[in-house]
């Protein structure tokens, strides 16, 4: 593969939204696009598979290259089972958007576009939770991601349906008075926290809006309400959880590891959510370094494919800035 003439298809594709871009081997960005969700366990493969084409056609457009990439890479949230991952790198073979295909699970492209080094542990909190982790010697470890049925409780959807939970538990006088009572279905224009039960079970809600209320319990939480606190406790509880049972996982807890959070739930500003993760992990772990992804994931996927060229420091450096500056 010619350095000079080679480039990178980037793909980061989450629950919720999709970012594709096209990279040099020199570490130009040439073009990045955003659309929907091209999750197979969200709209199926087959619809998947057509907004990956659409979007990369786009991208290709934009970079204004007639010549298909030479190396494809998909981080994408489902890539969890390694029945997953069969199904999805056969689809995207068979698409053949590139003419080599890496695919790996959305968590690594966080933690790439976050950890300077190459390693350490990703935590995700979206409208679900996931945490892979790479060792300096270049181990993984990840969760299985699977929601209740592989243990996990966290991520915009969790913390909506406690809320929702909470409210009508207050309101039915089987759990202490709050103001989600109000903010819960307030927010969709509802009287009453079981007209928002009611409007879930009967459909004219999709049960994917849930995830929309976490900033509402967020701001709930930072006025003072003790209900909603307890629920952003549980989640800061799990993302410590996750963060501290990878880094053991991969012998890391002595060292000085990068734990990167990514995901939606992370654009909240409560110091106290923050704090909370941070005591949590240094109880564990005193060295780690943890702290927010401020770059779009998709950075990592390109990353990780100028790694594949032994592209070098530079071209990660260049970058690096492109995507700053966007």
């Amino acid at each position: 593969m010619s350095r000079a003439t080679a480039s990178i298809l980037a793909v980061d594709g989450g629950n919720s939204k999709t970012d594709v871009a096209v990279v040099s081997a020199e570490g130009a960005l040439l073009a990045l696009v955003s659309g929907s969700s091209i999750s197979h366990q969200a709209v199926g493969p087959e619809a998947g598979m057509e907004r990956l084409s659409r979007l990369t056609a786009d991208a290709l457009s934009q970079a204004r290259i007639a010549k298909r990439p030479a190396l494809g890479v998909y981080c994408l949230a489902g890539a969890d089972l390694p029945s997953d991952v069969r199904m999805v790198g056969r689809a995207l073979e068979a698409a053949g958007l590139a003419d080599r295909t890496v695919l790996r699970n959305d968590a690594f492209a966080i933690l790439r576009a976050g950890a300077p080094r190459g390693w350490g542990v990703a935590v995700i909190c979206g409208s679900g939770v996931n945490c892979a982790g790479v060792a300096p010697d270049g181990r993984t470890a990840r969760l299985a991601a699977l929601g209740d049925i592989s243990g996990d409780w966290g991520g915009g959807h969790s913390i909506g349906t406690d809320a929702l939970g909470a409210a009508v538990r207050a309101r039915d006088g089987r759990g202490p008075r709050t103001a989600l009572e109000r903010l819960v279905p307030g927010y969709f224009g509802l009287r009453r926290p079981l007209d928002v039960t009611n409007a879930l079970y009967g459909g004219s809600i999709a049960d994917r809006r849930v995830q929309e209320l976490a900033p509402v319990v967020f701001a709930a939480a930072a006025d003072g309400d003790v209900v909603a606190r307890a629920i952003i406790d549980r989640m800061a509880d799990e993302i410590t959880a996750m963060a501290v049972a990878m880094l053991r996982r991969l012998h890391l807890v002595r060292s000085d590891a990068d734990v990167v959070l990514g995901g939606g739930v992370f654009r909240a500003t409560d110091p106290a959510f923050y704090a909370r993760i941070d005591r949590g992990v240094a109880a564990a772990a005193s060295r780690a370094r943890v702290h927010r992804l401020s770059a779009r994931p998709v950075l990592g996927a390109a990353l990780m494919g100028l790694d594949l060229l032994d592209a070098g420091s530079t071209a990660d450096r260049r970058l690096g800035r492109a995507f700053a500056a966007k």
